[in-house]
């Protein structure tokens, strides 16, 4: 087996372990308001978001073609080995920043993680010239604004239902939400894969091309559907600590909050894979559960937790970007 082939090899094989790990650790917050809120009994849930996030991954690929060409331009490095080693390495970084946080139960971004991989070993390669800047901030922008709109939306969303539903029956509104929740929560699963799922799918199309296998930037669909299965079978392994952190420690949610969040995180999830820009699920449904948690009752928000989560949101970029610059220079000496 040539080297070239090899490294395509383990490339492949780590991406779809990273799109594996992205399952059990991003999709658990795609259900966490519905199994904290008991709309959904846990093994359920855990199915429901395994299906909806296996078809969600399935039907686009835009934000894949944005994640193989819009950080690094695949097609300029002349020797192929350097292109299959700067996506490995990025891979290697982001796996292991994943299991770092998913360990601590911290709901870390696998997006910030995977794309900070990226620019550093890219830059650890051929230096910061090598980056797509147009693309890599626009990627960068829509990482930073997606939590912003959607803490706004939840706050909206979350004040609307407040007033429509002032007056009735607390019970009866409570029950009518948990069974609404059901619909949220295979929306939430579904947005889930429509964006997390396709950042593998570019990875792997990114090395095809360095590698000199692929030609163009379509996705090849052994690779959508690879990547698909992945990400549904790593979501049926569920994700409990971070369900935990994201479903009752940031506040204490009832099932209208839950399908205010769910319902926010779903909108901005679709609106930027529409645009075809990766965001980053947990940040956004995260944010989106604060900003609902804010109309109900600011205090009621746990600001402590909140605070961890984002630095760890801060700290995720540079950290893996220096990871995978290290790991690089690492490979580099045995490849």
């Amino acid at each position: 087996m040539d080297t070239l082939f090899f490294l395509i090899v383990l490339v492949v094989i780590f991406a779809l372990a990273f799109d594996f790990i992205n399952g059990f650790h991003d999709t658990a917050n795609a259900i966490a308001t519905s199994v904290s809120t008991k709309a959904l009994p846990p093994k359920v849930a855990i199915a429901l978001a395994a299906t909806m996030n296996l078809i969600g991954a399935l039907t686009f690929t835009g934000v894949a073609k944005s994640v193989s060409k819009d950080i690094v331009d695949p097609f300029q490095f002349h020797d192929e080995k350097i292109g299959l080693l700067i996506v490995l390495s990025a891979l290697i970084a982001g796996i292991a920043w994943n299991l770092i946080t998913w360990y601590y139960g911290i709901p870390s971004s696998s997006s910030h993680a995977i794309i900070g991989s990226i620019a550093g070993a890219a830059i650890s390669a051929a230096g910061f010239g090598v980056l797509n800047y147009d693309g890599f901030l626009k990627i960068i922008q829509a990482l930073i604004i997606s939590p912003f709109v959607a803490l706004a939306v939840g706050f909206i969303i979350m004040t609307l239902f407040a007033a429509i539903f002032k007056n009735f029956n607390k019970t009866k509104t409570n029950k009518g939400f948990r069974t609404f929740q059901i619909f949220t929560a295979a929306l939430q699963s579904f947005s889930h894969g429509t964006n997390d799922a396709q950042k593998a799918m570019g990875i792997i199309t990114l090395a095809l091309i360095a590698g000199g296998y692929h030609t163009t930037e379509g996705i090849p669909m052994w690779v959508r559907v690879a990547a698909a299965l992945s990400m549904g079978i790593g979501t049926s392994v569920g994700g409990w600590k971070i369900i935990k952190t994201v479903g009752g420690k940031i506040m204490k949610l009832q099932p209208v909050n839950g399908a205010a969040a769910d319902l926010s995180s779903a909108v901005i999830i679709f609106t930027f894979t529409a645009l075809k820009l990766p965001v980053s699920t947990t940040h956004v449904i995260s944010s989106a559960i604060m900003g609902v948690g804010s109309a109900k009752r600011v205090k009621g928000v746990k600001w402590g937790v909140a605070r961890r989560i984002v630095l760890t949101w801060i700290i995720t970029l540079p950290i893996s970007a220096v990871l995978a610059a290290i790991i690089y220079q690492i490979l580099k000496l045995f490849v």
